[in-house]
């Protein structure tokens, strides 16, 4: 998909941080694209009132919770729906700071672009190159650098000039392929909806034009089919006695009726008999519609099993993964943990953590370096683990498919979600070093 339709959706995700000014440039996004309703104007303004501020503090229309507005931080992952003429947008608004990573690897996850902001005066900070490591982690088609706060340097071209060269360096190292940047000033309102009079040097598009025409979605026919099973249909009345189907929501690529698939992890081969989306038979099916599959032969399918066509995965018991930690509680080598996978879940046994990711180190001091990891990973840490899995599992490469490619795992005792997974390397430009723990630490 080329080009912008009015029925386009474009899911993306903001990164930035603290007092960078993210809140204000959503605030200000959906204002100036009169997202934002008269009453929920209202309140803003009666809010900034209330705290002394003559002009509505526009940071307000995202930051919800009681908390965030009295600490004037962000603190949970605030999705936004808003919408113009050429595009319909979700919106992740994450959190800024370091503790609250693991909020930006949830925002991320299904994004399509993300926009990360940084502060002119101080340039890219440690926490930037965090944000663009993660976004190229769950690899983000996407990424635009908003160089927010331009007033305050004067709307100088040279600064603006040398935050985007380091960032788009650093991003490229990372594999990031599309890289914008875009000198804004979220509490002015330049370049974000209306191109700046401040700015006649910077020829590129808004930020809201950018979102508006960014090509998003890819060609299901390119991709190979994948359909997750989440349930089994048996009505077993007299109008369909003998209808068995299977519902799920089509993870990837293109199902036809006639067309040949695998069940996967059996094995087993068959063809499509028939498809049903909203009540209707239809010939065709394609990623992310939710339908029910009806195959040519009685095989035994239940949750968690995979229709899958085109190249397949091979289903194994060892997985080798990039993870990023998101609980408390660190993960270690020997934990017994739940991995879930689409629809499937197993127990699953963390024989090895190999290594954790440096990704804060600046161009020239280190870039993405392997770090020793004796006492596991704690909250925020990413880094490469071995697992073992009591059935087999079918995972594609997370390059390959973000849907068949991600898991989680989960604490056994009381359900709650340990770590993202990412199948197979998340960077290609990790590389060892000699630099013991202890050196580093």
């Amino acid at each position: 998909m080329s080009t912008a339709t009015a029925t386009s959706l474009l899911r993306f995700a903001t990164a930035g941080s603290v007092d960078d000014g993210k809140s204000t440039l959503v605030g200000r996004l959906l204002h100036d694209s009169k997202s934002v309703l008269a009453d929920q104007l209202e309140a803003v303004e009666h809010a900034s009132r209330s705290r002394g501020k003559e002009a509505p503090d526009l940071a307000l229309l995202t930051d919800g919770l009681r908390a965030e507005r009295e600490q004037g931080i962000t603190i949970d992952v605030a999705y936004r729906y808003f919408a113009t003429p050429r595009r319909r947008f979700i919106l992740a608004d994450t959190p800024g700071h370091v503790q609250y990573t693991r909020n930006m690897v949830t925002g991320a996850s299904t994004a399509e672009l993300a926009v990360v902001l940084v502060d002119a005066r101080n340039g890219v900070v440690e926490q930037t190159r965090r944000h663009a490591a993660v976004a190229a982690l769950l690899r983000v088609p996407h990424v635009v650098l908003a160089v927010n706060k331009m007033d305050l340097v004067e709307y100088a071209e040279p600064v603006f000039a040398r935050i985007a060269e380091e960032f788009t360096a650093y991003a490229a190292s990372l594999g990031v392929k599309d890289v914008l940047t875009v000198p804004i000033s979220a509490l002015a309102g330049d370049n974000v909806v209306e191109p700046s009079s401040h700015m006649d040097w910077y020829g590129g598009p808004t930020l809201l034009e950018h979102l508006e025409t960014v090509p998003v979605g890819s060609d299901p026919s390119a991709e190979s089919a994948r359909f997750p099973v989440q349930y089994v249909i048996r009505p077993q009345t007299e109008e369909h006695p003998d209808y068995r189907g299977y519902a799920g929501q089509l993870a990837s690529g293109v199902l036809r009726v006639g067309d040949a698939v695998t069940l996967l992890p059996s094995g087993h081969t068959t063809t499509v008999a028939g498809i049903d989306a909203l009540g209707r038979e239809t010939d065709v099916a394609w990623a992310p519609q939710s339908v029910t599959v009806r195959l040519a032969d009685d095989l035994d399918v239940s949750r968690g099993d995979l229709i899958a066509a085109g190249a397949l995965p091979v289903p194994t018991k060892d997985i080798e993964a990039t993870v990023s930690h998101l609980s408390e509680r660190p993960l270690r080598a020997g934990d017994k943990v739940l991995l879930k996978h689409t629809t499937r879940t197993v127990r699953a046994l963390v024989k090895e953590i190999g290594y954790r990711i440096d990704i804060t180190a600046p161009i020239g001091q280190g870039g993405l370096e392997q770090r020793p990891a004796p006492e596991g990973l704690n909250v925020n840490d990413i880094g490469h683990v071995v697992l073992r899995t009591a059935e087999p599992l079918a995972l594609d490469a997370y390059g390959d498919n973000r849907r068949t490619g991600s898991f989680l795992l989960i604490d056994p005792a009381d359900g709650t979600t340990l770590t993202a997974g990412m199948a197979g390397e998340a960077f290609d430009t990790v590389r060892a070093t000699d630099t013991t723990e202890e050196d580093w630490v």
